[in-house]
């Protein structure tokens, strides 16, 4: 899940899995706003979409419900919490390695078809920086880098 600013630079959130729910998706379902993020799917996906109205009478009717749901707004709030700590805390050759093994465990392929750009503006950073740390990362042994690929090594 992604957030865009203004100007249209973007920063990745968090990554959904299956089985996993866009709190953002049924905030904007409960309260019948729109989104302001957008998702791009990594690859081929089924979307189980449900009627707005069934949101409110589902959590009333079925505590199973009301627990996935709650249960998915804690996730991803925890997500953003470590996000936001990423951003605070770490440098950007931090955030760049958590964010290629978290693309491996969501693609569950140590091969990543993705460009240095892609990367860039995920991190909210320049292709240059990005190109110039993956080397890094390549020359410590824990990356492979191909033309619009990474394979990880080291995970």
């Amino acid at each position: 899940m992604l957030r865009q600013d203004k100007d249209g630079d973007e920063l990745l959130l968090y990554f959904l899995e299956k089985g996993d729910t866009c709190t953002m998706t049924m905030t904007c379902c409960i309260g019948r706003t729109n989104s302001e993020i957008r998702a791009i799917a990594e690859q081929d996906s089924k979307i189980v979409f449900i009627p707005v109205e069934k949101m409110a009478e589902w959590t009333r009717k079925y505590n199973g419900w009301m627990s996935f749901v709650f249960e998915s707004y804690s996730n991803r709030f925890n997500e953003m919490l470590e996000s936001i700590d990423s951003l605070a805390f770490s440098n950007m050759n931090d955030r760049l390695y958590k964010y290629i093994k978290s693309k491996v465990l969501v693609n569950k392929s140590t091969t990543l078809d993705v460009r240095h750009q892609d990367i860039a503006y995920d991190l909210n950073s320049s292709r240059v920086v990005i190109s110039r740390l993956l080397k890094s990362l390549e020359n410590e042994e824990k990356i492979k880098i191909y033309r619009n690929k990474i394979e990880v090594l080291v995970f």
